[in-house]
């Protein structure tokens, strides 16, 4: 169990670290699963959306930089009363959510 820095309660934690080296340490200690899969939807849409590969150094890099800002940058923590979509009653989603913008970096 972890407190989840991204969903603000107490939840269930990944199993191992998901990334090597520092950043994937601090996921591992304060990201639960379920903000886990939270990621995985968000970095697939980054990834489709600027056409990134991920095998690209530089494209590893980028998405680094967004699952950092994505669990750790100001205003990360999702509302309070935020409720996953499909869950209690289905309505839910990221009010106020980050979109829009190239990613940093996206080098060119």
């Amino acid at each position: 169990m972890v407190q989840c820095v991204k969903l603000g309660r107490l939840l269930p934690g990944l199993e191992r670290p998901p990334v090597a080296g520092e950043l994937g340490q601090r996921v591992y200690e304060q990201v639960s699963h379920d903000a886990w899969q939270m990621w995985l939807e968000h970095m697939t849409r980054l990834i489709n959306h600027y056409g990134l590969v991920p095998a690209d150094p530089e494209a590893r890099k980028i998405l680094r930089q967004e699952m950092e800002e994505f669990f750790f940058g100001e205003g990360a923590q999702m509302p309070e009363g935020w409720v996953p979509e499909g869950a209690a009653g289905g309505k839910g989603g990221a009010p106020g959510g980050k979109g829009g913008g190239a990613p940093p970096s996206k080098g060119g």
